[in-house]
């Protein structure tokens, strides 16, 4: 008798588990469509970031040509940098002159008397620095106003130690140890330059503070600690502070530095070397047209970088049949046409020029901005105001410039509640619904996975229950032909 069968399930040779993979994979079909969407969204959130950052780069841009410092650009030149260098504040009306350096700005310098043994100690008591101007005919000393700083010094305290203190102390004096055949001296340098900016260094050994003489009254008998008092160190390896000294068109001046910073009112010069008699150096301050010139370009170059990132974005090739990724959004195409609409627009407050093709820039195909540099010079040499108020004018409405037009759009664009900030909200909120979408689908997936591999062990205990039934009924049929044999 032939035995009861089926084409296999579970136990019997259908492969259930890649029936029910397969099953799900068709129910899994719509994630594809959702993750494709999603990798789409991120993509043009990718893209919305970037044009972000150009228009912002756009606004810095045109921001240069709205400000004030940005028209009053100056360049100055020296005629031997080696001697003088010079620089000038934006606004600095056109000038030259001469100046010739006489000397230039020192520290004071002073060394000890060579000190024996090396290394050995020099004896209790305080040193006293004081900052103040020195008068060498008589030689005096001026305290600046401030409290002078005191120094205890143990009786165990080698120059090493003394110089350490003074440089822990801040003073206003650096320390150091010269060290020769002669012994070890103490090297005191002035942390300033100029006449104010000398030092004194008084010495008590335990007689106290002289308030006529104004020091201590045992600081120079060269004994012990007072071996490092100011009247006791090496006049031969003294250098005294002095301000640099210079002449600016035959008038003597001077400065604490070498930087000579209020001389000539918006101008700094720097003394690098002393000049040679009679051969001054000619410093000259004039306008800088280069540098409006490059602020110009720079916001050209800004402008082109957004039109050519929408340009392709939003483009369709017929040809192709292939789109932009972002060919079909409206928001994207409403700012190019702001932004063109910006570029494009007409000024009244301008003057000569009311147009950016006035002064040499134009549009070509595709949006673009080309600049002709020949007529764009021509216009900032003959009608330097008319440029300026052709980019910054401030008279409201029509008579705002064009770089005022474009910094107050992009400041609108920019802003918290301004085109890009709603357009990242929405693309987040997709992205979110998306994401739903997905669990939802998910979700579903697996409910019915589960069912039909319920349904599935279901049928497959139900045949196993027929095939043992099957077996049995086989097993009589053949004893029963036996047994009638």
């Amino acid at each position: 008798m032939a035995t009861i069968s089926s084409p296999g399930v579970g136990t019997n040779g259908l492969d259930v588990k890649s029936i029910i993979s397969q099953l799900v994979a068709l129910e899994k079909k719509p994630l594809d469509t959702l993750k494709l969407q999603a990798a789409t969204v991120n993509t043009k959130i990718s893209a919305f970031g970037q044009i972000k950052s150009l228009v912002s780069t756009l606004q810095d841009a045109a921001s240069k040509l709205t400000s004030v410092t940005g028209w009053n650009g100056v360049s100055t030149t020296s005629s031997d940098s080696k001697f003088v260098s010079a620089s000038a504040v934006g606004g600095t009306l056109p000038t030259s002159f001469n100046v010739e350096i006489q000397s230039l700005a020192k520290a004071q310098a002073t060394a000890s008397a060579a000190l024996l043994p090396v290394g050995g100690a020099l004896g209790a008591g305080t040193l006293r620095l004081e900052l103040g101007k020195w008068s060498v005919a008589p030689a005096s000393f001026t305290p600046q106003s401030g409290q002078p700083v005191d120094i205890t010094v143990s009786a165990s305290d080698k120059l090493s130690d003394i110089a350490s203190k003074i440089n822990g102390a801040n003073a206003g004096v650096t320390a150091s140890i010269l060290t020769d055949g002669s012994g070890e001296r103490l090297l005191l340098t002035g942390k300033g330059t100029g006449e104010m900016a000398g030092y004194r260094v008084s010495v008590n050994e335990g007689a106290g503070w002289d308030t006529n003489t104004q020091s201590f009254p045992d600081n120079s008998d060269g004994v012990g600690l007072s071996r490092l008092a100011t009247a006791q160190m090496d006049v031969a390896a003294t250098t005294q502070a002095a301000d640099a000294r210079a002449k600016v068109n035959g008038i003597s001046v001077t400065s604490a530095t070498n930087t000579f910073a209020t001389t000539i009112s918006g101008v700094t010069f720097k003394a690098e070397q002393v000049t040679e008699v009679g051969k001054p150096i000619a410093i000259t301050v004039s306008k800088d047209n280069a540098a409006i010139q490059s602020n110009i370009d720079g916001f050209v170059k800004a402008y082109n970088a957004i039109n050519q990132l929408l340009q392709d974005a939003t483009k369709y090739d017929a040809a192709t049949k292939s789109a932009g990724l972002l060919q079909g959004d409206s928001t994207a195409v409403a700012l190019q046409n702001s932004l063109r609409n910006a570029i494009q627009s007409v000024t009244t407050g301008g003057g000569a020029f009311q147009r950016l093709a006035d002064i040499g820039i134009t549009q070509q195909l595709g949006g673009d901005l080309a600049v002709d540099s020949s007529k764009l010079n021509k216009a900032l040499a003959e009608n330097p105001e008319d440029v300026k108020n052709l980019f910054r004018s401030t008279g409201g409405g029509a008579a705002d410039g064009i770089a005022v037009q474009l910094k107050a759009l992009t400041t609108n664009l920019l802003s918290n509640d301004g085109f890009f900030k709603s357009k990242d909200t929405t693309l987040q909120l997709s992205l979110k619904r998306n994401a739903q979408d997905q669990t939802r689908v998910n979700e579903k997936v697996d409910a019915f996975e589960k069912r039909i591999t319920q349904r599935y062990n279901s049928l497959d205990a139900q045949l196993s229950s027929l095939n043992g039934l099957n077996a049995y009924i086989a097993q009589q049929v053949t004893a029963w032909n036996k047994s009638s044999g």
